[in-house]
């Protein structure tokens, strides 16, 4: 990166993150990696081999059976038994497994005391996910971030079509808070991020741990993504002590 794209860079997340009043975030990449000790691809693995036992294992393509993400495998058995008590306990068991993931969770560098930093500044916080609940809250409780955020986490409930991309569970943040989208700000690691703060009409500030991730996003037409947060809270370090000293 030359001085000068770095300088556009800082100049366009300033920009972004500028009197911002509700900062909407994703669960599992910007705050935390769940599975990161618990592996994602064994959690999708034994969900197969439970429809298999139930002789259900044609409901996945060859090409599902073997997704390393067992929320993939969680939409699609939602899309050929909607409404339906098997997709009620894939749903559960998926909690379940999450819910195991989370003593073991790795979380992202510095997003502990942005949070914080966000808050203590009277920022409003919500957390916009495809995970659980549940599983947010067991997360960020234990962490003393847990106050940061509550009520207002909002995640998958049983009407899954309506999981990101779809904009739902943002559009209940902001209603909940009573903000315009663009007051708020959603930070996020995926498309399907990109698509439902695009969705709700809310700016979108693309988080990526990896240039792959990076590279995913600015395709999708991300147009400010950081590979850390550590330039996020340090530019708000800076606004905070240019207010103090005015």
């Amino acid at each position: 990166m030359t001085p000068e794209t770095e300088q556009t860079d800082q100049t366009g997340l300033r920009d972004l993150i500028g009197g911002v009043r509700l900062v909407l975030w994703d669960f599992d990449g910007p705050i935390c990696r769940l599975f990161a000790g618990y592996s994602a691809d064994r959690v999708a693995g034994e969900l197969v081999d439970w429809l298999a036992r139930l002789g259900l294992k044609d409901l996945l393509t060859e090409e599902e059976r073997v997704h390393p993400d067992p929320h993939v495998l969680l939409g699609a058995v939602d899309r050929r038994r909607h409404d339906s008590d098997l997709v009620a306990e894939f749903e559960e068991r998926l909690t379940r497994e999450e819910l195991r993931a989370v003593p073991s969770a790795w979380p992202t560098a510095y997003a502990d005391p942005l949070i914080r930093t966000w808050s203590a500044l009277g920022v409003g916080l919500a957390v916009t996910t495809n995970n659980s609940p549940r599983v947010v809250s067991e997360y960020l409780a234990p962490r003393g971030l847990l106050d940061c955020f509550a009520p207002h986490i909002y995640g998958r409930t049983r009407d899954l079509h309506l999981l990101k991309p779809d904009p739902y569970c943002l559009n209940r943040a902001l209603n909940a808070r009573g903000m315009a989208p663009g007051q708020a700000l959603m930070v996020g690691d995926t498309t399907s991020d990109l698509m439902a703060a695009r969705g709700a009409g809310v700016p979108f500030l693309g988080y990526a741990r990896n240039e792959e991730k990076a590279k995913l996003l600015r395709q999708a037409g991300a147009e400010t993504v950081v590979g850390s947060l550590e330039p996020v809270l340090r530019l708000l370090w800076e606004d905070a002590g240019r207010r103090l000293r005015v």
